[in-house]
This record gives structure tokens, C-alpha cells and sequence, in this order.
């Protein structure tokens, strides 16, 4: 048996028995990703064992049958793993395989159709230069594996997004699963670039993908080793990730890779150069492990403000983050999880856990966690009565305190709440929400990297942290009330109003009701029954039509109009207007574009108001003209007025208005109107003195 068969017989029995000894007992929904990994792990094992037999073969035909074998099971790599990459540790991994559900459909189908389709032509004969037989990829097989390699950065930029979202204890769950598979597709990586660069089969790259295959056995055991590692939920963005290394690297990766390759090759090979792949693969994998640890981060860290003096924290930094990272939150559950990132990376601690009291302040409720999964953090709870009792003690002492030394049987409650992962983590401290007097729930800190003890600087930084998430957490509650209260007062304004003139329009109908049995036979009353009927089904019609504008958006269809000729048609229906003096100045217009329909209404609506604001005997004037760019359409009246206030806080308003039967909609769906086309209103009042309105449309548009 070769050395290279060794190492593929190797790696397929470690490959194997993950695939077999990993631990079934698994959350329900996270079964599919679990069985996916397995599923992955055994294909994996195949094509290691596949190799194997082929580097064991002396025959062509039988190098030939191992190695199409090893391309079928290298066909079922794309869609397994896709798969998994989408749903490992995910707390919401069903809408990610919604979103890429083409993708998989063609990460499954198109490899294995195409290996089981062309099986005959995945490896062929070819004779070489020197009149040799020699061994190469056909056409279906280079093609398999591009297919490999575009799925292979596809699986690497899901694991990049995974590692990112992850925080605290959830990433030191993770960490060795996703450094062990990203090894390994990072070499799967190579060696399909080799084979689509030199379409030969080459034993010592199948001695690679082996080794690597050993390797990331070795770091996935690891990982599997602690406990919890599918108990994870970290919630990645759907969006694309715009500032992913994967991408980069692999780019910068294959074309250093084809270079390097293309110049051995021209000084005449380098038997060992997969030899040196290999080793420059463990060395950067070390290199990985040591950048990636969050011991080695701390101990950087603290290397640097102890020898160049620099504090612990910097405040002003710390600050800012914090305060970003919550300003734009409106919603409980979103503060608390940007919450539990900013202070598990704020204080080098990786579980952090956010529990709030509920309305009837009886039970603590699980919100955020960076080492509870959402559905373990629901199955924890504290007797009412501990609550109780803790609530009480935590108004007394506000601060942040440490519950290990704690007797009170609350304390003891919530450590088991709040289970440590490390036996030596720095001790478990508990941070009070408060805000005035007001206990919102409680912050729970433990497992500190390296297991340092919170000191007195990093209680008092707590005890402003936890000011700071509690002011949040009231303003998002004192906001969602008063938007509550708004729409509650629109709701009680609108249906005042409407029921105020339903009222009177089903008055005006029940009256002509009991009057129609005694009347009915009079060709008079009929003929004015229905002309009331008429009449107000025309005003239910406008009021609806009104309201509706409220909540739909306005259209117009603008037409080239002439503006003084929709002016005077609305005076050729102001009737009964002997009483008010009318003052006309129309002067030359151009046409313009705007909703003759719409329009009408605004001028309708102006003139109307200016005739109800003045006495008898009043005046009123219309005006038109242009300047600097605008057609102007000014209406005044010598009337009421109104004053700066309302000018300023109710003119505009929806159901705001200083007549005494007026639906305070008018002027609201005027400027709607007004603004529409481009244009504005202008308004000038002085009470007792009258008020104008100016209308500004665009010349042009």
C-alpha cells in the first residue's frame, strides 16, 4: 500500500466516524442542517476512500474506474454542503434557503446529472506529446470541477457570514466547526484550480485534499467536543455581504496560485511542490487559529495599554459605540440583541444575557443572548416569588453586582438561569436596568475570556451601560405609546367627525321618513324627497371621498390649462353672492400643466372659505399672475382671520378649523393638491383684518 493510499484510507475513516459518533440529540429544528453535516461527512469519507483505491491501482482501467467514482461522489459536494453553509448555526436559516432555493436545486441537480450522464467521459485516454498514454479529465469532468469551485466560494462567503454574526460564547461554539470546514473547501479551493489549470489526474493532489480532509477532521472534532455546538442562533443579513474577504482572497489566492504554478512548471516542475502546498496550508491554519483566538486578542490588548500606557477602556470610544449601535433602535428585542454585541465586545466576555419584567412585573422574560439560543433561554425561568424578591432587592441596590458570592435564593436562581460555560470565567455579575426607581429587567454577564474579574472599572462602566440601555428601553416603550395615543386620537377625531355627519344626514333622512306615509301621494313632496335623497347621497359620497384621501395617495393628470379660465369657471358657480362684494383681476396667463379636476377643487375651496370668512357686505378679491418662474393665483378677504398659532399648528391640519360646521379637511386636501403639481400655498392672517392665500404653480415643469 502507497503513502498517498494511507493517507486517503486515513482521512476517509476519520471523515467516517464524525459522520457516525457525532451527536444526534439535536434541537428538532435544526435536524435537516445536523443530518446535512452527516450526509456531507460521509460523501466526503467516499471520495477519500475512492482515491485511495485509485492510488492503490496499477492498471489504467482500474485508476480509470476509482477515479470516475471519486468525481460521482465529488458531484454530491456542491449541493450537501450549500446546504449546510445556509443553515449551520442560523437562527432564522429557513428564509436563507428560501432566498437561495434556485441555487440549491442547481447545486444538487447539475453536478450529479452531469456525473451520472457523462460517467464515460469524466476521465479519459489522451496520448501526450511523446506518443505516451496518459490519464486526463475530460470535458464533463473539468466541468465538474468549476462547478465545484463556484460552490466552494459560495460555501466559504456562508461560513464567513455565519463567523461574523456570531458573538461571545456562540462564536467560541463555532469557531473550530467553521475554521475546519473553511480549510478545507480554502484547499478544495486550490486544488480545482489546479485541475482546471492542468486537466491531468495528478495523485498528489487527491494527497492533498486528503490531508486536508485529516486536518479539518482533527479541528471539526474539536468543535464537537462542546457542548452546544448546533445550539447556536446567530441572525446574519439577508443582504448581500458587500465587504466579504472570501471574494478577495480567493481572487487574489487563484491568480498567485496560477502564476506560481505556471512558473514551476516552466523551470521544469517541483516534485515536492504539493508537499510545500501542504505545509504553507498547516502553517497559515496555525496562523488562523492563533489571529482568531479571543485569549490571544485579550492578552494583545492588554500588551498594548500596559506598555505604551495606554487606559483600559477609552471612554469616548466606547461611548460612541454604544451609543450608535442603540440610537437607531425601535424595538425591544432589536436594542437588547445590539445590546448584548456591543457589551460582549465592550467588556472580552462571551456570555451575555438580557432578561426584561414583564407588565404584570411577575416573571423575568428571555430577550437576547450571545450564548442562550432563543429556544433554551425560554425554557429558563424564575419562580414568581423569586422575582418578587429580586425586583424588590435590586430598587434597594441599583449597581452591578457578582452573584456567585450572593446567598439569596433569587441569586441561586438565576446563576442556574444563566449557566456558566467555563469553571474558571471570571465569575458571573448581574446589571440591574433601572431607570427611575423603575426595575426594567437585568443584564447577566459571565465567562470572561481568560478569566479575568470584573474590577471596580468595569463595574462602574456596567452601572453606566445599564443606565444607558435602560433610558433606551423607555424611550421605545414611551414611544410606542405615544405613537398608540396618536393613532388612537386620529381614530377618535375622524370617527367624531363622521358620526357627527352621519348624524345629521340620517336626522334629515328618518324626518322625511315619517313624513312619507302621509305625504307620499303628493307629486311636491316626491319630487323634493328625491331631490334630498339625491342630495345626500352626493355628501356621503364627498365625505368618503374626502377621508379617503387620508389614506390613499393623491394622482393628478396634469393637461396644458389655461388657469383664468378655471378661475372664472369657479365663480360662474358661486351662487347668492349679492351680499359680497366681488373684485376680479385675471390678468394674462400661459398655459400650464396641471389637473383641471383637482385644481378646481383648491379654487372652489379658497373662494368658498373667503365668502363664509367675511360679514355682509364684505369683499373679496381674486387676483392673478406671474413672477420669478410661478403662476400666482391670490385670493383675499377682508374677514376674520385667523391667528399665528393656528396659522402655525393647525391650518393644514386634517380636522382642524375655525368654522363652526366645516370638516377641517379643505385646506388639508388642498395643499395635498397644490403640492402635488410642484407648487405651494402662501397664507397671510391678522385677525380682524382678513387673510390672503396665494397659490404658486410652476410655469413649467
Amino acid at each position: 500500500m502507497t503513502n498517498m493510499a494511507m493517507l486517503a484510507f486515513a482521512g476517509a475513516i476519520c471523515a467516517g466516524v464524525i459522520a457516525l459518533v457525532a451527536p444526534w440529540r439535536q434541537r428538532l429544528s435544526t435536524i435537516l442542517v445536523h443530518c446535512s453535516f452527516a450526509a456531507g461527512m460521509i460523501v466526503l469519507a467516499l471520495e477519500s476512500f475512492f482515491a485511495g483505491k485509485s492510488a492503490n491501482a496499477l492498471l489504467p482501467d482500474e485508476i480509470i474506474h476509482w477515479q470516475t467514482l471519486k468525481l460521482v461522489a465529488m458531484s454530491f459536494l456542491p449541493g450537501i454542503w450549500l446546504f449546510f453553509s445556509l443553515g449551520y448555526s442560523r437562527g432564522q436559516f429557513q428564509a436563507f434557503l428560501k432566498k437561495w432555493r434556485f441555487a440549491l436545486v442547481a447545486a444538487f441537480l447539475v453536478p450529479v446529472g452531469l456525473s451520472f450522464g457523462c460517467r464515460a467521459n469524466l476521465v479519459v485516454v489522451r496520448q501526450a506529446s511523446d506518443a505516451q498514454s496518459v490519464l486526463a479529465l475530460g470535458l464533463p469532468g473539468v466541468i465538474l470541477h468549476l462547478l465545484l469551485l463556484i460552490a466552494t466560494l459560495m460555501v466559504l462567503m456562508n461560513l464567513e457570514r455565519t463567523f461574523r454574526a456570531s458573538v461571545g460564547t456562540m462564536r467560541w461554539r463555532v469557531k473550530f466547526m467553521i475554521m475546519g470546514l473553511g480549510m478545507l473547501f480554502a484547499v478544495r479551493l486550490y486544488t480545482s484550480s489546479q485541475a482546471l489549470l492542468f486537466p491531468g489526474v495528478n495523485p498528489s493532489l487527491d494527497a492533498l485534499n486528503s490531508a486536508a480532509l485529516l486536518v479539518a477532521c482533527l479541528l471539526i472534532l474539536r468543535s464537537l467536543l462542546r457542548a452546544g455546538h448546533f445550539d447556536v442562533s446567530v441572525y446574519p443579513s439577508h443582504s448581500v455581504l458587500h465587504n466579504s474577504l472570501t471574494i478577495l482572497l480567493a481572487g487574489v489566492y487563484l491568480l498567485i496560485v496560477g502564476l506560481f504554478a505556471r512558473v514551476v512548471t516552466y523551470l521544469g516542475g517541483d516534485a515536492a511542490f504539493t508537499l510545500k502546498a501542504f505545509l504553507v496550508l498547516v502553517a497559515l491554519v496555525v496562523l488562523a487559529i492563533l489571529l482568531l483566538s479571543d485569549q490571544v486578542r485579550m492578552h494583545t490588548k492588554r500588551f498594548v495599554s500596559r506598555h505604551f500606557q495606554r487606559p483600559m477602556y477609552d471612554y469616548r470610544t466606547v461611548w460612541r459605540s454604544l451609543t450608535e449601535g442603540m440610537a437607531s433602535r425601535i424595538d425591544q428585542m432589536d436594542l437588547c440583541r445590539a445590546t448584548v454585541n456591543l457589551v460582549a465586545d465592550i467588556f472580552q466576555v462571551l456570555s451575555v444575557t438580557i432578561w426584561l419584567v414583564d407588565d404584570a412585573r411577575e416573571n423575568l422574560t428571555f430577550v437576547a443572548s450571545s450564548s442562550l439560543f432563543e429556544g433554551g433561554g425560554k425554557e429558563l425561568s424564575l419562580p414568581g416569588a423569586d422575582v418578587k424578591e429580586m425586583l424588590r432587592a435590586l430598587q434597594k441596590h441599583p449597581g452591578p453586582f457578582d452573584i456567585e458570592s450572593s446567598k439569596e435564593t433569587w441569586a441561586a436562581a438565576l446563576r442556574r438561569c444563566h449557566p456558566d460555560q467555563f469553571n474558571k470565567g471570571g465569575g458571573r455579575v448581574c446589571v440591574p436596568v433601572v431607570v427611575g426607581g423603575d426595575v426594567l429587567g437585568l443584564m447577566v454577564l459571565g465567562d470572561r475570556i481568560g478569566g479575568v474579574p470584573f474590577s471596580q472599572q468595569d463595574l462602574d462602566l456596567l452601572k453606566c451601560v445599564g443606565d444607558q440601555v435602560a433610558a433606551g428601553l423607555r424611550n421605545v416603550v414611551l414611544s410606542q405609546k405615544l405613537l398608540q395615543a396618536r393613532e388612537l386620537e386620529a381614530f377618535q377625531a375622524m370617527s367624531a367627525f363622521f358620526v357627527h355627519d352621519l348624524k345629521n344626514t340620517a336626522s334629515t333622512l328618518g324626518l322625511m321618513l315619517q313624513n312619507l306615509p302621509v305625504h307620499f301621494n303628493d307629486p311636491a313632496f316626491r319630487e323634493d324627497a328625491l331631490r334630498g335623497v339625491s342630495k345626500t347621497v352626493a355628501h356621503i359620497n364627498q365625505l368618503i371621498g374626502r377621508l379617503s384621501l387620508l389614506r390613499h395617495g393623491l394622482e393628478i393628470r396634469p393637461a396644458s390649462s389655461d388657469l383664468n379660465e378655471l378661475v372664472s369657471k369657479a365663480l360662474a358657480d358661486w351662487q347668492d353672492a349679492s351680499d359680497v362684494e366681488l373684485a376680479r383681476d385675471l390678468r394674462p396667463l400661459p398655459k400650464i400643466p396641471f389637473d383641471r379636476e383637482q385644481m378646481l377643487k383648491v379654487v372652489t375651496n379658497l373662494i368658498l372659505n373667503a365668502k363664509e370668512a367675511v360679514s355682509p357686505k364684505g369683499r373679496v378679491s381674486i387676483e392673478t399672475g406671474q413672477a420669478n418662474g410661478w403662476a400666482i393665483l391670490a385670493i383675499k378677504d377682508t374677514g376674520c382671520g385667523m391667528s399665528a398659532d393656528f396659522l402655525k399648528r393647525s391650518l393644514f391640519r386634517p380636522f382642524q378649523t375655525t368654522k363652526k360646521n366645516g370638516f377641517g379637511i379643505g385646506m388639508f386636501q388642498s395643499k395635498m393638491i397644490v403640492e402635488a403639481h410642484k407648487g405651494r400655498i402662501e397664507v397671510e392672517s391678522e385677525l380682524g383684518k382678513g387673510t390672503t392665500f396665494r397659490v404658486l404653480l410652476p410655469l413649467s415643469t
